[in-house]
């Protein structure tokens, strides 16, 4: 599973036009699901994601966490972050997740992280047209095979 983390004040998602989701202060989300995640991953990413502290205290330090501003999520399905390019012009796709077991494993991810804060997402599988505005910005990526 990858994570693309990003720190935003404001975010939102549109699928032909019609907005699908938004938040307020908070993380956006671009999330990857390899066939070899398992409900481990989800987990890790949810408990590292929750109280991740990224976000600025009074002094100016990141020590709070999104569910310490009380912040939301928007998380998108991104299988292009498993994008392989050493070979040719044209990236594959073949580290990612078949679409149903990406999606199944998308939507516990996101049941998982709603349990404990507000969650928007896009549509699994949609052309979707994402605005935000980065707060830092801060980016961090999230590797649950990498720790």
């Amino acid at each position: 599973m990858k994570i693309v983390i990003q720190r935003v004040t404001s975010a939102n998602v549109a699928i032909e036009g019609e907005m699908v989701g938004e938040i307020g202060s908070g993380l956006l989300l671009l999330v990857a699901i390899s066939p070899e995640d398992s409900q481990e991953d989800l987990l890790y990413a949810s408990r590292k994601i929750l109280n991740m502290r990224i976000f600025s205290d009074d002094n100016s330090l990141m020590n709070l966490s999104v569910q310490d501003i009380k912040g939301e999520i928007l998380s998108i399905s991104q299988f292009t972050l498993f994008a392989e390019t050493k070979k040719g012009n044209r990236p594959s796709f073949t580290n990612a997740a078949k679409p149903d077991f990406a999606n199944e494993m998308y939507q516990s991810f996101n049941q998982i992280l709603s349990e404990n804060i507000n969650v928007q997402t896009g549509k699994f599988g949609a052309d979707m047209q994402i605005n935000l505005c980065n707060d830092g910005p801060v980016t961090i990526i999230l590797d649950t095979k990498k720790r």
